[in-house]
């Protein structure tokens, strides 16, 4: 199936779509398309990592959003950190409607390109990895996102996910563990679970 929003290239015919919607005080204005994962609305567990996660005590170092969709986590944390935010996703419709939502929301603290899992970031000290995984590419791509990110972060960092808890979020958590040697439980909303692991010394 070439049209899951997990796919490098979906070829589901376009058809925009325009929306406000407000993140930790900020309103942002989105434009998406077809092909893209949960293009009518943010998504409800997009939208409690969001709010859940915070930038404050972490060391210094920019952000990435692995993932990232049209853009939802990473122009938001771009918008209330002033930290530089990196945005991958594998989906090239995905990254250009990020570009385009940057651009919109005068968004400058921002790269977003594409790639495949972590095969094309920049750096490797990250002070935070976010992600809202896309559990329909297997359990072996997210799995793959969680331990992949240990090495990209620097010491303090931290990982911090979103799962269902009936799509895995117990599993992830055990993953996490095995690689980091912890992991917090942050927030339980209607069955979506903030996983956080910090990268210690």
């Amino acid at each position: 199936m070439s049209d899951h929003y997990y796919t490098n290239q979906p070829h589901a015919a376009h058809d925009f779509t325009e929306f406000d919607f407000e993140l930790k005080g900020h309103k942002f204005h989105f434009v998406t398309d077809s092909g893209v994962f949960s293009r009518n609305t943010i998504d409800y567990g997009s939208r409690v990592l969001i709010e859940t996660f915070s930038a404050t005590d972490l060391p210094k170092g920019p952000l990435l959003d692995v993932g990232c969709g049209y853009g939802p986590i990473g122009l938001t944390l771009a918008a209330t950190t002033e930290r530089f935010v990196e945005m991958i996703d594998v989906n090239q419709r995905a990254i250009d409607l990020a570009k385009r939502n940057a651009g919109r929301n005068q968004i400058e603290n921002v790269v977003i390109h594409e790639s495949n899992i972590y095969e094309t970031v920049n750096e490797t000290a990250y002070a935070a990895i976010l992600s809202n995984p896309p559990i329909r590419a297997g359990k072996k791509v997210v799995h793959t996102i969680l331990s992949d990110a240990y090495p990209l972060l620097t010491e303090g960092g931290t990982l911090t996910v979103v799962i269902q808890k009936k799509q895995g979020a117990p599993s992830a958590e055990k993953k996490m563990k095995e690689v980091f040697g912890n992991c917090t439980i942050l927030t339980k909303d209607k069955g979506y679970y903030i996983l956080q692991s910090i990268k210690e010394d």
